[in-house]
């Protein structure tokens, strides 16, 4: 989704040639525990910055536990990659049925969570206590994400068995994706996995 707007944003400009001095990973998976100790030395090697997914178990859904899983990602940062230039995780929580806007208030205010993450219940791992009810219980706080410039990351797929797996991720454009933007066209999206070229187009072009 980055590369696409990267692109996009050149191409408008005239521009032939970007040169990236240090990448950043906008889609990372640190997990806990000793996968985290595994991955977060290598990637703090590599990044700058990366944004940390929250499907956990269990996941991350709150401010707080946001704030105290970015402290447990920061322990397992080598000395090297530490202080002002070093290495910084930009957190994510995990959007549910019961997310409120009160809690969507209280990640603005925090500063540390960048993005919501909607998963799917059912779609992908550690996605159990993911959404169910996206234009129903879920509206208020995704509403009050727009308001606030509180951009919405999103697993673009559907679950419904009767649509064939290769074909998920154009409906979750077709019964998802638009039907949000032309209710919210002021709310930030991007796709953190959605890999049909449509998906990456809707989102540009909604912005």
């Amino acid at each position: 989704m980055a590369a696409v707007r990267a692109q996009s944003a050149a191409e408008s400009a005239g521009i032939e040639r970007l040169e990236i001095t240090q990448p950043d990973d906008w889609h990372l998976h640190v997990r806990d525990g000793a996968a985290l100790q595994s991955v977060v030395p290598f990637s703090a090697s590599v990044f700058h910055r990366a944004v940390i997914m929250p499907n956990l178990r269990p996941p991350v859904t709150t401010a707080l536990g946001a704030a105290e899983y970015r402290e447990r990602v920061l322990a397992a940062v080598p000395e090297a990659r530490r202080g002002e230039d070093g290495f910084k995780p930009l957190m994510t929580l995990y959007l549910t049925d019961d997310t409120t806007p009160e809690e969507v208030q209280k990640a603005k205010d925090g500063g540390i969570v960048v993005a919501f993450k909607l998963y799917p219940a059912g779609a992908t791992t550690n996605s159990a206590a993911g959404v169910t009810d996206l234009f129903g219980r879920c509206f208020p706080a995704i509403q009050h994400m727009a308001h606030v410039g509180m951009p919405l990351l999103l697993h673009g797929e559907v679950v419904d068995p009767s649509v064939d797996m290769f074909d998920r991720e154009k409906e979750f454009i077709h019964r998802v994706l638009s039907p949000l933007l032309e209710r919210l066209p002021g709310a930030q999206s991007g796709s953190g996995a959605c890999h049909h070229r449509r998906c990456g187009r809707v989102c540009v072009e909604s912005t």
